[in-house]
């Protein structure tokens, strides 16, 4: 009885060959072949592998089929069908995870938050490089001290620049060569909200000492009167605010100035003002034509209706009054979601207005936006608006300034303390 597995040959005495006696090897040894056990028709249920060894002691679990013997790679099953397995054994399918919509918000959070950043900044350094830093504020003598809150000198020119013949024409601007002040304001912004405060062009003032802004030679002072907006005419911003803070003893921080040209392109570039004006008036000079009642200004009407002076009995008192209306109604409807996050207004606006505003050497945007805001507050209920108090007139027929009043005043804006000095 032979002791060897059913389908081999020979026995324990055979050296060489199967079935053979013969002292010689065959030429090739064929190595034993043990034949695969067939799978059966329909796979069991899977058993998984650490339960045992499959009856053939090759350590697979029963039912399993690793696909090679149908040609399938990792579930390439036949007639196309998908999961492994023969004869349509779909196999095990991993399901599909749940999306993690908490991480997909706070990446698309962030995302929003870089891409917000980096417009922010854009705009930040494309606004600051349309600056006209161009008034040194350095080069004026004599200052008074500082006080409490901030201090503006703001000045309305009637600067051409950048303006064509046909501007000029349309906005009856005139084509005198040079610029001169069409307005000067102080606007102080402090804890007990901003007050705006026109200063008219007519007012009598004294000329100071100064130093000239191009010359760098000091004059001295003669005593001489002339009208405010001479100071500006003769030599400029910088002895403007010299001449302002001679005549008023308060410390301007900041100086801007805008021409008529960006002056009306920022009303065209937000659509309009809105405006309720009280009784109608015209004036050919200015080239305005005002019916009364609520009605939005142009960019060409805004001009005119700020630069009027001849229509109204008081003249130069009135036409700051509607400056000062105007200024805080623009401020207003500027400042507003529809403005600030549409980037077709916006940009625009900004641009309308940088590209002719001129400002001290020491002005940042922050500053800027600052008074922008400050502006607002006046028609917000938060401020006050006024002209300078006045006394009566000169000899001359300037505008003269009450001192007490006007020394009152300056000492409660330097305190930041709640304004209560009546204007004219």
């Amino acid at each position: 009885m032979s002791d060897w597995p059913e389908g081999r040959n020979g026995g324990p005495g055979e050296q060489y060959g199967r079935g053979s006696a013969g002292s010689q090897p065959e030429s090739a040894r064929a190595m034993p072949h043990v034949r695969r056990r067939p799978a059966p028709p329909q796979s069991p249920p899977r058993i998984p592998p650490q339960q045992g060894q499959g009856p053939d002691g090759y350590g697979e679990t029963p039912g399993y089929d690793s696909g090679y013997n149908t040609g399938q790679v990792y579930g390439g099953g036949q007639g196309g069908q998908r999961g492994g397995g023969r004869g349509g054994d779909s196999g095990y399918v991993q399901p599909r995870a749940a999306p993690d919509w908490g991480r997909r918000i706070k990446v698309g959070a962030l995302t929003l938050v870089v891409v917000l950043l980096a417009v922010s900044i854009g705009t930040y350094f494309w606004a600051d490089g349309k600056l006209k830093r161009e008034v040194d504020l350095s080069k004026v003598i004599e200052r008074p001290g500082e006080g409490d809150g901030t201090n503006y000198l703001i000045v309305g020119s009637d600067s051409r620049e950048g303006m064509t013949a046909e501007d000029k024409k349309k906005l009856h601007t005139g084509s005198a060569e040079g610029k001169r002040t069409d307005s000067m304001m102080i606007l102080h912004d402090g804890s007990n909200g901003p007050t705006l405060i026109s200063l008219p062009r007519d007012s009598n003032v004294e000329i100071p000492s100064f130093v000239g802004s191009e010359s760098g030679k000091k004059f001295a002072g003669t005593g001489r009167q002339v009208k405010l907006n001479a100071a500006y005419a003769e030599d400029g911003p910088e002895l403007l605010v010299r001449t302002v803070e001679f005549n008023t003893g308060l410390h301007i921080d900041h100086y801007v100035e805008i021409g008529f040209g960006g002056f009306a392109g920022i009303v065209d570039a937000i659509g309009g003002v809105e405006m309720d004006i009280p009784k109608a008036f015209k004036d050919k000079k200015s080239g305005a034509d005002f019916q009364a009642g609520k009605q939005t200004l142009n960019g060409e009407q805004s001009l005119a209706f700020v630069r009027t002076r001849y229509a109204f009995a008081g003249s130069d008192l009135d036409r700051t009054k509607n400056q000062q209306k105007f200024l805080a109604a623009l401020a207003s409807q500027t400042a507003t979601p529809s403005t600030i996050l549409n980037p077709f207004k916006l940009y625009p606006t900004m641009g309308a207005g940088l590209d002719t505003l001129i400002v001290d050497k020491d002005m940042s945007l922050w500053s800027l936006g600052n008074m922008f805001f400050a502006m607002k507050g006046v028609t917000g209920g938060e401020g006050t608006s006024m002209n300078i108090p006045l006394s009566g007139q000169s000899v001359n027929g300037n505008l003269v300034w009450d001192k007490d009043e006007v020394k009152k005043l300056v000492e409660q804006l330097k305190n930041d303390e709640k304004v209560t000095v009546k204007g004219s």
